[in-house]
């Protein structure tokens, strides 16, 4: 499972907010939701975070692996 928390520590790291994302770096409304439940993004997306963001995948992702009942 994919897990966005260390995007969020990340932008208040380095002071950008999701409007930022939003008006000046291609991010539309549909991914932020998308991001924000943990869900899938392209690449794409994770190459335009990392250039806002001037960090690495490592700095907005990380993936955690389920519990198994």
């Amino acid at each position: 499972m994919l897990d966005y928390s260390p995007l969020w520590a990340t932008m208040e790291e380095k002071g950008i907010s999701q409007y930022h994302l939003l008006k000046y770096c291609g991010i539309d409304n549909k991914t932020l939701a998308s991001i924000r439940k943990n869900g899938n993004i392209t690449l794409l997306t994770v190459e335009k975070l990392c250039k806002a963001l001037e960090c690495t995948p490592n700095d907005i992702v990380k993936f955690v692996e389920e519990q198994k009942a």
